[in-house]
């Protein structure tokens, strides 16, 4: 783990520029999302997150189309080779288009289907406390995927057990598959609703790694209430051609749009 702040932005572009490589390679991903998202992946798994000892803290991305992302930061941290990175959503491969728990240590959940990491990750911490234990556990979800009542029974229950242990931070990217998340079921105001299921409640610039690793820090917020991090990113950060447009959501760079998009990645 490490404080250095220049040290995860320097780690933000390295990862950037390998999900680039894997996506053109692969033919397939979700660039978009992924680029948003990786900022807070790199932050808790290489600033925030005990990765060894008796007592690891656990994270789930629950927004699993974002699993080339996770890869490449599991890599950065040690946890995965270059070479298995080559191997992207290849035959036999065991880095799937979304992650599986079964085919890489690492990975702690199996997600895909929306909805269903934060139900898991609340009891991760459930069984935590029953444990004795004093591990976090982290989860990572799309704002678009905030729209599934399962999560919002989730955090109500999260609530009544008090599991301050629990961080939800959520990729406050405002786009989803083809259309913006306030076009389809708007979330607003998401603050207000998550605390009055009983959450403490931040809000940061989700590009910064400064400010995540602050506040992801600082858990519990308010001891007795799980904390939720609003994350506010940009879809395709910081490619120009990508920001904030839904189309990218699984397109493919072609040859020359991935010249650029590492251009722009490398001036960042």
């Amino acid at each position: 783990m490490t404080t250095d702040v220049d040290g995860l932005r320097a780690a933000s572009q390295r990862v950037r520029l390998r999900d680039l490589q894997m996506v053109s390679s692969a033919g397939m991903g979700h660039i978009g999302g992924e680029f948003s998202v990786t900022d807070i992946l790199v932050t808790l798994y290489l600033g925030v997150m005990a990765l060894d000892g008796p007592e690891p803290d656990r994270l789930v991305l629950s927004k699993g189309h974002a699993a080339a992302a996770l890869y490449a930061v599991l890599a950065e941290a040690g946890l995965l080779s270059e070479d298995d990175l080559t191997t992207f959503v290849q035959a036999d491969s065991a880095l799937n288009g979304h992650p599986a728990r079964t085919k890489v240590e690492a990975v702690e959940a199996s997600t895909g289907p929306l909805g269903h990491g934060l139900p898991i990750a609340v009891g991760m911490a459930m069984a935590a406390r029953l444990d004795g234990s004093s591990r976090r556990v982290f989860v990572v979800t799309g704002d678009g995927e905030m729209q599934e009542g399962s999560n919002w029974e989730a955090l109500m229950i999260a609530a009544h057990h008090g599991l301050d242990r629990l961080v939800l931070i959520i990729d406050r990217n405002g786009l989803q598959q083809g259309a913006a998340v306030a076009d389809t079921s708007d979330l607003e105001p998401l603050d207000d609703k998550l605390r009055a299921f009983g959450w403490a409640v931040a809000e940061v610039d989700g590009h910064d790694v400064e400010q995540l690793q602050d506040i992801l820090s600082a858990i519990p917020l308010v001891p007795g209430r799980p904390t939720a991090v609003i994350a506010r990113t940009h879809k395709g950060h910081p490619v120009s051609f990508m920001s904030d447009d839904a189309g990218w959501h699984h397109r493919v760079p072609t040859p020359e749009q991935v010249d650029a998009a590492r251009a722009e990645v490398l001036a960042t």
